[in-house]
């Protein structure tokens, strides 16, 4: 009777001998053994290339579809603990900036790695709200869009248009060149946001108001009407603020990844912001939070939770806003955006979609069917509720996740610039097409 041995036998006691930091492969198809050393707990995949069979091979690759395991790059701006529910700006926990800091103040962290003195806030602030305000001629591209247009495709396409307002962008390895921009980007995006939802209501545009906060001065553009001058409401302000400090960054995710593949090719920021912002505009990003407002409006009763509970472990719905690629524990960013919600409804009423949302919130972490999958609120859950609440449309919501991202991106940006082990992106793939072939002609084919 034969036996059946398997692949691999993974021994994971530690040896008694002294410690080295390597991983010894054999290849068992030559029978050569390899030694790889472990640095930060990876492996270079360059050090898998001399694996071959014989010396015509390409060598060995690692194959990683969506990247669920493989480092693309080395980086100081955001620390994410998944299992254990943590986020960290510059080693500052999520929790900590949103209770004590504003959102100008942490973009200056993400983007210089220090919090500012009294001096620099000063002078950051003060760049920063002098570039808020955009060339004539970005109205007029504005007004080449269709009254219904999605705010967040023109948002795409204005970022990208300022790239030809600025040519000196593209001297990227000039740090006050680079300086310039980041201070454009960062003030200008508030703008360009509020200035494609006025388009979409067909209202008149509003200009900046530099007497007012960062978050201050985007509601004025947003909400402004015949106010001789517009006061922002200080709960919904800073209710605002927070939820920008939470967008900030959020380390290797797919927006921030294509703004370091696009850049890698020493593209201007506008245009590598462009891309991210696409990036953003899908629904399993930056529109993850419509995706959850969707549901709770399908689910339509507190009392119809619990069978549409039953359809999702049947395979047949989805709980959105419930898991997510890295946390698998809650997300630390759903707690704080919990809080800010009863704060909000408290000025503008409350969402009645927050019923709905709490009692799916309550059954699922008492059920061991999500519990055991590790499924938790993540920050899309309750931003929806929020913005809805303080009058945003659901086309807004992913145009409100962009602005505060923009000093992230900004920040992944140059550190790829500036990182000398990186080169422009290239992936390698898995060719499993024809060999080669003949051609065939066309009265001779079928």
């Amino acid at each position: 009777m034969s036996s059946t041995k398997p692949e691999s036998v993974i021994n994971d006691k530690a040896p008694s001998a002294t410690r080295r930091d390597t991983l010894s492969i054999t290849d068992n198809r030559t029978g050569r053994q390899y030694e790889l050393p472990i640095k930060n707990e990876t492996v270079r995949a360059l050090d898998l290339r001399p694996m071959k069979v014989n010396d015509e091979d390409f060598g060995l690759m690692g194959y990683d579809p969506a990247f669920t395991n493989t480092a693309s790059c080395s980086s100081k701006i955001t620390f994410i603990d998944g299992d254990k529910g943590i986020l960290r700006y510059r080693g500052y926990s999520i929790e900590e900036l949103a209770e004590k800091s504003t959102y100008i103040e942490t973009a200056y962290l993400i983007l210089y790695g220090e919090l500012p003195d009294k001096s620099q806030l000063a002078d950051w602030s003060y760049h920063v709200t002098h570039h808020t305000f955009i060339h004539e001629s970005i109205k007029k591209f504005l007004d080449g869009f269709h009254y219904d247009a999605h705010p967040m495709g023109m948002l795409i396409s204005t970022v990208a248009a300022l790239s030809t307002f600025y040519p000196d962008a593209k001297d990227i390895f000039n740090p006050e060149s680079r300086r310039k921009q980041t201070y454009r980007l960062i003030g200008k995006m508030p703008t360009l946001a509020a200035f494609a939802y006025r388009h979409s209501l067909g209202m008149p545009f509003v200009y900046p108001d530099n007497d007012l906060s960062y978050c201050g001065n985007f509601l004025n553009m947003l909400f402004r009407t015949t106010e001789l001058k517009y006061r922002p409401n200080p709960t919904l302000e800073r209710a605002l603020d927070i939820l920008f400090i939470l967008h900030a960054d959020h380390e290797q995710n797919c927006s921030s990844t294509a703004m370091r593949c696009v850049g890698s090719s020493h593209v201007d920021p506008y245009c590598a912001t462009a891309a991210a912002t696409a990036a953003l505009y899908g629904p399993l990003h930056g529109g993850a939070n419509e995706a959850v407002l969707r549901m709770l409006v399908e689910i339509g009763s507190i009392n119809n939770v619990p069978a549409y509970i039953k359809r999702v472990k049947a395979g047949e719905k989805l709980l959105m806003g419930f898991g997510h690629r890295v946390y698998k524990n809650y997300d630390p960013r759903a707690r704080i955006v919990k809080h800010i919600a009863y704060e909000v409804f408290d000025v503008m009423g409350k969402n009645p979609l927050i019923e709905i949302a709490l009692e799916c919130e309550r059954i699922a972490l008492e059920d061991d069917y999500f519990v055991s999958r590790r499924l938790y609120p993540n920050v899309d859950f309750y931003t929806g509720l929020i913005y809805q609440s303080m009058g945003f449309p659901m086309t807004m919501f992913p145009v409100l996740f962009a602005i505060p991202r923009t000093s992230g991106w900004i920040a992944q940006w140059e550190e790829m610039l500036l990182d000398p082990e990186q080169k422009i992106s290239r992936p390698r793939q898995v060719y499993l097409g024809h060999d080669l072939r003949s051609y065939t002609p066309l009265d001779r084919r079928g």
